[in-house]
């Protein structure tokens, strides 16, 4: 499993292993006072690799052509998708206390995940790309039922890619079996998903009020702050279903019987 391909040899900042773990805010400053540095990093390569999928669905909205929104879904998705993985993998290592240097990790990672992110990606990408298409079209104070079906799936799509893309870069499990998974803890635990999607959507609909104002606050946070308050929302889940930190002492006592 991906999750066991650790080096705790390698020096990095990290934690002390027998200080008491903050909670909420707390917790929020802690790891931002810790990683905020590769946050931003992972975070603007992610956002960087998404202008592929921005630029198709601009073309798209500006020729009225729905073929440039399609590609731009599933290419642009797919091409995005493995630094979303980076990004997500960064952050819940932070969350998990996990010592290292980010760009050593990041790296392997992203070449050890990024095939089995293009599934999801162009998939996401896809649906995203249509419901921003439909939106743009919809006739001026028309289509009330329209918009709230949208909603809906914009809620389900942004909740479950947060469960989607955290296994790809915990586990090694096949795409049916991720997303079965990411239905299952979506429904089964609707508060805490509801959390997370409601960090992300705000985040994102904020932006899109405020802009073109909000383009500087786009730089200094990116993609990585709604990412950071997300799966803070449902890191418990995640290590509750998968058991990644116990895991994860399992293998430094491991690592330190070998050594």
């Amino acid at each position: 499993m991906p999750l066991f391909n650790m080096h705790y040899d390698r020096p990095g900042p990290g934690v002390d292993p027998d200080t008491p773990r903050k909670k909420g805010f707390a917790r929020f400053v802690e790891v931002l006072g810790r990683d905020l540095t590769s946050f931003w990093l992972a975070g603007l390569l992610a956002m960087l690799s998404a202008i592929p999928f921005l630029l198709g669905v601009w073309f798209s909205l500006v020729s009225h052509a729905v073929l440039p929104a399609l590609l731009a879904g599933v290419l642009g998705g797919m091409i995005a998708a493995p630094q979303l993985c980076g990004l997500q993998d960064v952050i819940l290592r932070s969350l998990r206390d996990e010592p290292g240097y980010w760009w050593t990790t990041y790296r392997r990672v992203w070449k050890r995940n990024a095939k089995a992110a293009l599934l999801p990606g162009a998939l996401g990408g896809l649906v995203l790309a249509m419901q921003i298409f439909t939106v743009y079209h919809l006739p001026a104070g028309q289509g009330a039922m329209i918009l709230v079906a949208l909603l809906v799936g914009l809620i389900f799509l942004t909740g479950l890619a947060q469960y989607v893309f955290a296994q790809i870069v915990l586990l090694e499990l096949p795409f049916g079996v991720v997303l079965k998974n990411a239905v299952l803890m979506f429904l089964g635990y609707l508060p805490r998903t509801m959390l997370g999607v409601v960090w992300q959507l705000a985040y994102w609909g904020a932006l899109l009020f405020f802009w073109p104002f909000s383009s500087v606050l786009l730089v200094i946070t990116g993609t990585w702050l709604p990412a950071v308050l997300s799966l803070m929302a449902i890191y418990p889940l995640l290590d509750q279903n998968f058991h990644i930190e116990e895991n994860v002492q399992k293998l430094r006592e491991e690592q330190y019987k070998d050594s």
